[in-house]
């Protein structure tokens, strides 16, 4: 399975930032390809495939993780690009977090996945909501200036998804995702 941990925003935020996106995706370059609104989240831990048998301890221990956490605010504002501006392969939302809840978040749901025995994959967390890849590596300096003017609601984030990520089987042969587990934060 392939597997990632993530916060998903409320469906009234999600509305709010596809309003804002809607008006751009009708911009057709063949370059860019826009996430589905479906599909945004912020990504705590990418665990790439995860073996079947680990996934009952890595659930208890994220269950574990999102209990010991207290529900906090965000907001999604502002925009940015992997790995820079002028040559991003990546389009996002930027999130706003007083708190640095995320972060630690983060560092709790990564420590718990290795602790199951899972790899967590990737670089330094940077709390973001991708809003598109690009096929190619371009300057995407226009965008972000579009972007960064998204000031979206705030919302209180109150738990914690695993989400299985099956490549190719979406619309337009995107990935699909499924939540295969669902935690609360009772801190």
């Amino acid at each position: 399975m392939r597997l990632f941990v993530a916060v998903v925003p409320p469906i009234d935020v999600v509305e709010d930032l596809s309003d804002f996106v809607q008006p751009r995706r009708e911009h057709r370059d063949d370059d860019i390809r826009w996430a589905a609104d479906e599909h945004w989240h912020i990504t705590l831990a990418f665990l790439g495939e995860v073996s079947e048998w680990k996934t009952d301890e890595l659930g208890e221990r994220l269950e574990r993780a999102a209990k010991r956490q207290q529900p906090f605010e965000l907001q999604l504002r502002g925009a940015g690009a992997f790995p820079g501006v002028p040559d991003a392969r990546v389009l996002y939302a930027g999130v706003r977090d007083d708190t640095e809840s995320l972060k630690h978040l983060a560092m709790t749901t990564r420590a718990a996945a290795n602790r199951a025995g899972v790899t967590v994959e990737g670089r330094k967390f940077t709390p973001h909501v991708t809003l598109a890849r690009l096929r190619r590596q371009m300057d995407v300096t226009k965008w972000v200036r579009i972007f960064d003017t998204y000031d979206g609601p705030s919302w209180t984030a109150g738990s914690l998804h695993l989400i299985e990520s099956r490549l190719g089987e979406g619309p337009g042969h995107s990935a699909a995702y499924a939540t295969v587990g669902e935690w609360e934060f009772l801190g």
